[in-house]
């Protein structure tokens, strides 16, 4: 099993914040300086997805194709022929959602070189609403061959995941988020794509999360510990591939799974390890998540708490679940 990785002092309510998507500008940013064949694409968003940077650095690789996004994924896969290792970036609604059939066709079944971005993703785009709240995404993409999807958590697993996956051939999806949200890992933490990681270690129950639910999760596990239920939490930031060593284990040592997601729990998170468990290792299991509905304006954490992915909320479906 993984070992359980340091955190970053979250508990003491001074912990540093950061949108995913500001952590991504600057791995793209370091990336440009470090490789020469590293080009980024973006559809008429850079200041809002954070690729701005880069197109300011190295203007002779980056290429705003404008609000047509089946284009952009077009042009990306054509470049990534060519050996480029190609990042292409807008909001989660309209780099998943709109040229689906373009990421299959043209990146998925030849296996490009390409990494789709995909900012302002989940309920956390708050006050946009139901229209840009992009929350089948995940579905969307993991239900494609060879392409590996990533959900980063915080900041500094964010930075580390647009490396890797520059440095992995193939397609990938990465998810981030437009709210800040807290830094959760100190500098020695590494993300390896394919592997979850242990934030906590329980025997009760495992709660398993990724993106800005974790940080809600290790606050539930806080709260169980008040109530006397030690609860493990594992952050599977890489849902395809899937850990499924690590998922297994926990559920014959906690014996009861709860997913937490910022998506439809249809064809995200959840359902992911659910396949995995119903396969190896059977063992109670809930989803927390979006329930076949769609969100609406409100603030971030509003959002969060009012569809239950707050840490009191999952708390409380935590011991609905143990006593089944």
């Amino acid at each position: 099993m993984s070992t359980t990785q340091t955190l970053a002092p979250l508990a003491t309510g001074e912990a540093r914040k950061m949108a995913t998507r500001e952590a991504y500008g600057a791995a793209l940013l370091e990336l440009g300086a470090q490789r020469k064949d590293v080009v980024v694409l973006d559809a008429d968003l850079s200041g809002s997805t954070k690729t701005k940077a880069f197109s300011q650095a190295h203007p002779d690789r980056f290429f705003n194709l404008g609000v047509a996004e089946a284009n952009m994924i077009g042009t990306a896969a054509g470049l990534a022929t060519t050996g480029l290792t190609v990042f292409a970036s807008s909001f989660a609604m309209f780099a998943a959602g709109k040229p689906w059939e373009q990421i299959r066709q043209s990146v998925c079944v030849p296996e490009l070189n390409v990494k789709i971005c995909a900012t302002h993703a989940g309920l956390t785009v708050g006050e946009d609403g139901k229209s840009h709240q992009m929350l089948e995404d995940v579905a969307l993409m993991r239900v494609l061959p060879h392409m590996r999807v990533i959900v980063p958590a915080d900041g500094v697993e964010a930075a580390q995941a647009v490396h890797a996956v520059a440095a992995a051939d193939g397609p990938f999806y990465v998810r981030l988020s437009r709210a800040s949200t807290p830094i959760l890992f100190s500098e020695d933490y590494r993300f390896e794509i394919g592997k979850g990681a242990v934030l906590r270690e329980g025997t009760d129950l495992c709660l398993v999360a990724c993106g800005v639910t974790v940080a809600a999760a290790l606050e539930a596990a806080d709260l169980l510990a008040q109530q006397g239920t030690n609860a493990r939490v594992i952050n599977l930031a890489t849902i395809d591939p899937i850990d499924t060593e690590l998922l297994v284990q926990s559920a014959r040592q906690c014996g009861a799974v709860l997913t937490v997601e910022e998506h439809q729990i249809r064809g995200g998170l959840g359902d992911a390890v659910a396949h995995v468990l119903v396969h190896h290792h059977p063992v109670p299991m809930d989803m927390l998540g979006m329930d076949d509905e769609f969100g609406q304006s409100g603030g971030a954490d509003e959002l969060l708490a009012h569809y239950g992915l707050d840490a009191s909320s999952i708390a409380r479906r935590a011991q609905e679940l143990l006593r089944r």
